[in-house]
């Protein structure tokens, strides 16, 4: 018998992140042994989705696996994310790790960008719903439970009344042509927070909306649970 080898995951937190990792832990030649995530300094928030490091926290909880986080400055360029990107993924080569997942699905720019990163340390990536139909992802979304909620929309693509709403099927119905139906090329990103890949939902709430230049950001807050006395 075969030992699984062993695959460090790329999380962003998001649904198309969440799809990639379902689709792997399916697989038996493959076992994940940590998430990586870029957290920006200062706001203590997922990179790019703006989703609070707490929230993140409860995912891989639930995920039950351990996570490493990169820690970059606000408007980071790319020599100090490529940099600390490659500190941070030493370790995992030492380990014996030579594979990292990633959930894009159709920029060939950012597959080159990131495999060509990855091989000046020796090691290749894997893109496990790369080339699916996105419209076929999100039925298959919706088909396998996954649950998720809008935490940043681009205005210059879609109406700032998506921020905050969940991914249900009104949502992708008010979605307009033009705009992919996964946000792969960057109109809205995600907060997953419940599906099988989970042992337990997280609990959240919708907080503030704020809007930082041109991109609408719904806070997102964990629920408490209630209490009695």
């Amino acid at each position: 018998m075969n030992t699984p080898e062993p695959i460090l995951f790329c999380w962003s937190g998001g649904k198309d992140s969440a799809m990639a990792l379902h689709t792997l832990l399916q697989q038996k030649h493959f076992i994940i042994v940590a998430l990586l995530t870029t957290v920006t300094e200062v706001y203590d928030r997922i990179a790019m989705h703006g989703v609070r490091r707490e929230l993140l926290k409860r995912q891989a909880e639930s995920l039950r696996l351990p996570l490493q986080e990169v820690f970059i400055p606000p408007q980071c360029v790319n020599p100090i994310y490529e940099a600390r990107m490659e500190e941070a993924l030493h370790i995992f080569h030492q380990q014996g790790i030579r594979k990292v997942a990633f959930g894009d699905i159709f920029l060939e720019d950012l597959r080159a960008y990131r495999e060509k990163n990855l091989a000046r340390i020796g090691m290749t990536a894997i893109f496990p719903i790369w080339k699916r139909d996105t419209r076929d992802l999100i039925r298959r979304f919706h088909e396998q439970h996954f649950r998720a909620i809008a935490a940043c929309v681009d205005t210059k693509v879609l109406d700032p009344s998506f921020a905050g709403r969940e991914l249900d099927e009104s949502f992708f119905r008010d979605l307009p042509p033009h705009a992919d139906p996964c946000g792969e090329n960057g109109e809205f990103h995600t907060f997953v927070f419940d599906g099988p890949i989970f042992q337990s939902p997280i609990p959240i709430r919708t907080g503030e909306i704020v809007n930082r230049d041109g991109f609408i950001f719904c806070d997102l807050l964990p629920q408490m649970e209630e209490t009695t006395e």
